[in-house]
């Protein structure tokens, strides 16, 4: 029997859908927590892409469920924040979720706001702790391949401190 995810609802960022349908790997995320929102600003930023970005694909096959419209809250505005992240931050102030973010920036303002965040590294490390992930490091070079930014002493700090792997 599968365990159910400890996380009730995620609210996700452009990046991270991005980058994840990309791989293959949109699957950590639906097993990571029950629901998956994403906010209309994030569907826009992803109907903005090419038409075959496999986040594109996804998004218009249903497989996000139906975009959520967001009431941008003013203390999330005041962060100067792109629309997407605005959008993550203010549905998770107002919804409890856990929102999946990124971008540096946004992850402060998160933290500040007090909402709690992960980000695609993050939710690859878990998956691999659960053991869905095989190779945790192909899987992050692969994020890499396809544009996911992350810090090498960040990376290595995750693996040990979550892994346990130098």
């Amino acid at each position: 029997m599968a365990e159910q995810p400890a996380v009730t609802a995620l609210v996700v960022d452009t990046s991270p859908l991005v980058v994840l349908s990309k791989v293959d790997r949109l699957d950590l995320l639906r097993e990571f927590a029950k629901a998956l929102l994403v906010p209309s600003a994030v569907a826009d930023e992803i109907r903005a892409g090419p038409v075959q970005d496999p986040a594109r694909v996804a998004l218009e096959s249903g497989r996000f469920g139906e975009p959520i419209h967001v009431d941008v809250l003013p203390m999330v505005m005041e962060w100067g924040l792109g629309a997407g992240e605005t959008a993550v931050l203010s549905l998770a102030v107002t919804s409890g979720a856990v929102a999946v973010i990124d971008d540096r920036e946004a992850r402060r303002a998160a933290h500040a706001l007090g909402v709690p965040v992960v980000g695609t590294l993050g939710i690859v490390l878990q998956a691999a702790r659960d053991g869905r992930v095989e190779s945790p490091a192909m899987l992050v070079q692969a994020l890499r391949d396809v544009g996911l930014r992350l810090d090498e002493r960040a990376v290595a700090h995750a693996f040990h401190a979550i892994l346990g792997e130098p």
